[in-house]
């Protein structure tokens, strides 16, 4: 049996859940799909597309893996409901998961059914990107009058929610296989909103409290997927709300509960016990 984790990149994470077990391995899309047959593996970890207009190309091959019967993880439509972010919203609230008010806008012009402050970001996003916060409607449309030339608005529209206040730190939480593997605590640089460690944000280790991971499965469990980061933010009332899902998460060895292996913990929540496993990314 090959174990493969379907990824376009050799990122820090699928390198090392690669080395965590000896029957893993990281393939693209075309080579997963020549290598792996009938009782093989794949796990799904593309990533947005770097131009924020959709999700990295492999889709059809991870279709076509599960036709031609390989188990696949996280597979096309888990992808597509973390990734998209209105596809998240919909999953989220129909499930009843805690989620921001979200409106798709595809016309810069639109009516918004929301009040102030509001949040605009690509419909598919990632890093922190393009994420502007809007005080007042004038800011609001001026921000889609400016997005509304951008490739990705071209392509998808954006995504226009409701602010959740921001306290500057949230949680990221691994959840494998219905299972919290992992997390940390995202503390926002001094001056900046958002908690992107792209965006210079610092990793904290923490030990989530039960209500955070109950709501991190819950969220998992709304998309069907197999291995997602599922953002909270904390609340006044000292709860949280799911604010995204991340189909491709990066995480390392500060995300362990304890002082086990993370990488080996994620693979065991989701894996057989060791044969021959394969990375799809």
């Amino acid at each position: 049996m090959l174990v493969a984790l379907v990824a376009h990149h050799r990122t820090p994470t699928n390198e090392a859940l690669a080395a965590s077990r000896c029957d893993v391995q990281v393939l693209p899309p075309a080579e997963a799909l020549r290598a792996l047959t009938q009782g093989d593996i794949a796990i799904g970890r593309l990533d947005v597309a770097a131009a924020l207009d959709g999700i990295e190309n492999g889709l059809w091959e991870l279709a076509r893996l599960q036709g031609a019967g390989v188990s696949v993880l996280n597979g096309p439509g888990p992808l597509v409901a973390a990734h998209d972010k209105l596809a998240t919203a919909r999953s989220l609230t129909s499930a009843g998961v805690p989620h921001p008010r979200t409106v798709h806008v595809t016309d810069p012009d639109s009516l918004i059914p929301l009040s102030p402050p509001l949040v605009v970001k690509p419909r598919f996003g990632s890093w922190g990107k393009d994420v502007v916060l809007c005080e007042d409607l004038d800011s609001l449309h001026r921000c889609l009058a400016h997005d509304s030339n951008r490739g990705w608005f071209r392509t998808h529209g954006a995504i226009v929610q409701e602010l959740v206040p921001p306290l500057g730190h949230d949680l990221r939480i691994v959840v494998a296989g219905s299972s919290v593997v992992g997390a940390v605590r995202r503390v926002a640089r001094p001056g900046e909103w958002r908690t992107n460690v792209a965006l210079g944000a610092r990793r904290q280790p923490v030990l989530p409290p039960p209500e955070a991971c109950a709501l991190a499965i819950s969220a998992a469990r709304a998309i069907d997927a197999d291995l997602v980061g599922v953002d909270l933010l904390p609340t006044p009332d000292g709860g949280h709300v799911v604010l995204e899902l991340n189909g491709a998460v990066e995480f390392n060895e500060q995300y362990a509960l304890d002082d086990g292996d993370v990488f080996e913990r994620t693979l065991s929540a989701v894996l057989p016990a060791p044969e021959a496993a394969v990375v799809v990314a």
